[in-house]
């Protein structure tokens, strides 16, 4: 049986999602017993360590004996203690890089599969009712459908929920139906559910609701049951979007990026550790970086001249692609050879700004132009064989996934690049709503986050890899969303979620967004381009 120390070590590693052998385990109570290490400082202690194994390219989920005598080892040389020290905050401590094939798949079954690239009939199906049930336990938590404890007249004029099988037999009566939007064999627009499936007619339909209604995404249909076996819809909406704090309230226990779970208490601790002592900190994030354009390499070295000149170096810098201006064919290489000059050429101007180079972390997400491994969603990392200089050169450059994740204490950032607004609009069923340009971008962020899936389309209009569909999901809600698209840029808050998108790098001026984690906030920020570039 296990003594209390051991227990203490285990339940660390835990909310790390790792498991701990016999060896790994004897080991750190050895270590516990050199450093003289108290019970009461033992949690405390192994969370670090257990924090710096994590960081580890390495790192396994079944803690590796000679990755953590590593760890060790770089702890002791760098003169650390293996307590936390709560009056030292070192940001990079508290910043995790997450791809997209990186993060765990928490499903709602107690049976593991293991993931693959192709996926399966069954993981398709899988995927698609675990975004359901995501929103349907969201819609019935929410205060509009979840009926009161108390006897009222309220609870008889309640609207509940009913499913595509409650219909039959039923015409004359009215319904509120949770479901898919999709097209049957005939063409005709439906909704699906668990259950099954009904069309719908749209032509008593005034006015839809706010929000994008388009194939592929769940809404909420209010209608009444027809003879001929149709809903003809009376009103339609998106569901009810649930803040980030009721969803960590509820799920706070389960570490959803793998890289170690924190309880209500300890993100309100780390987050006022941002405020009070790194509001200095800054994230720039850039898109359509064009390395192809004349403008671009002028541009970014405009961009690091005011960083210098100004003593504002970035934490982290995400340059979002497209990284070309325009698609490279297949098999051209003299295409081929540019880009890779063009990430060179790169690497060659960051180099020449040696505070930035050795201090900032520089992620790079792929756009949908860009060269990777393959062509659905999420994308892999742009290929290893034009970013080898940029990796001799910056020691702090990550290779992302598109779409890919930063964890920097309490606060989730999500990144995705695509051309969401365009591609939203083309997909509309329906009626189509009548907006101005700035109600289009409030329905675009008021879509995605209550849809809590950065591609609401079916998967015969943007193809996504089934098994790894959890890496799309944003449940619960991130801190912050950075929609780079090519469309206006914008930044707004809705259910506490900031969204922002920084627009393309170049235009009639450089372009980009400033993101603060100290208030959870983004700035617009702007320069000039010179004449003779």
């Amino acid at each position: 049986m296990s003594n209390p120390r051991q227990r203490a070590v285990i339940k660390v590693f835990r909310k790390f999602s790792n498991s701990i052998g016999p060896d790994a385990l004897q080991f750190l109570e050895d270590v516990l017993d050199e450093n003289d290490i108290p019970d009461e400082d033992i949690e405390s202690s192994i969370e670090l360590i257990a924090k710096e194994y994590n960081k580890e390219d390495d790192a396994t989920m079944k803690v590796s004996i000679a990755v953590l005598r590593r760890v060790y080892e770089g702890l002791k040389d760098q003169g650390e203690h293996t307590q936390v020290e709560r009056e030292t905050v070192l940001p990079d401590q508290h910043l995790f890089f997450i791809d997209a094939y990186e993060m765990p798949r928490w499903v709602w079954s107690q049976e593991r599969a293991p993931l693959t690239i192709s996926g399966s009939a069954e993981s398709r199906v899988t995927s698609m009712r675990d975004r359901l049930n995501i929103i349907k336990q969201c819609v019935l938590r929410n205060e509009h459908f979840a009926p009161s404890t108390l006897p009222s007249r309220d609870r008889e004029k309640l609207v509940t929920l009913k499913s595509t099988k409650q219909l039959l037999g039923r015409a004359g009566e009215r319904f509120l139906l949770l479901g898919m939007l999709a097209h049957n064999k005939e063409g005709k627009v439906c909704l699906e559910d668990s259950d099954g499936r009904v069309e719908l007619d749209f032509s008593k339909l005034d006015e839809p609701g706010e929000g994008f209604f388009t194939d592929g995404c769940f809404v909420l249909v209010e209608g009444e049951y027809t003879e001929e076996a149709t809903l003809d819809i009376i009103a339609i909406g998106q569901p009810p979007c649930e803040p980030r704090d009721v969803a960590r309230s509820i799920y706070g226990h389960i570490d959803f990026l793998g890289k170690g779970s924190t309880s209500l208490a300890e993100d309100k601790q780390l987050s006022l550790q941002i405020q009070e002592e790194l509001s200095h900190i800054n994230f720039f994030c850039l898109s359509d970086v064009w390395l192809d354009h004349i403008q671009t390499l002028p541009g970014l070295a405009k961009l690091f001249d005011h960083c210098v000149d100004n003593e504002f170096i970035p934490k982290v810098m995400v340059l979002c692609g497209n990284f070309t201006s325009k698609s490279i064919a297949h098999g051209n290489a003299r295409d081929i050879q540019r880009y890779q000059d063009n990430f060179d050429s790169l690497a060659d101007l960051i180099s020449r700004y040696p505070d930035i180079a050795q201090n900032t972390h520089f992620v790079f997400v792929p756009g949908p132009l860009d060269i990777t491994i393959n062509s659905v969603l999420p994308y892999r990392p742009i290929l290893s064989t034009f970013t080898t200089k940029l990796k001799a050169r910056l020691p702090k450059v990550h290779f992302a996934t598109n779409p890919c994740r930063i964890k920097f204490f309490n606060q989730e950032i999500v990144i995705f690049r695509e051309d969401l607004m365009s591609k939203m609009l083309r997909n509309i069923v329906g009626v189509k709503p009548e907006v101005k340009s700035e109600d289009l971008k409030r329905y675009l962020v008021q879509t995605i986050l209550d849809q809590g899936h950065l591609s609401p389309l079916s998967t015969h209009i943007q193809p996504t890899l089934s098994d790894y569909d959890h890496a799309l999901r944003l449940y619960p809600l991130p801190t912050t969303l950075i929609l780079a698209d090519k469309y206006d840029r914008y930044a707004l808050t809705y259910t506490g979620c900031h969204v922002l998108n920084p627009g393309s790098f170049i235009g009639k001026a450089l372009s980009w967004s400033m993101y603060k984690p100290a208030e959870a906030n983004s700035e617009e920020c702007t320069l000039e381009l010179d004449t003779e570039d």
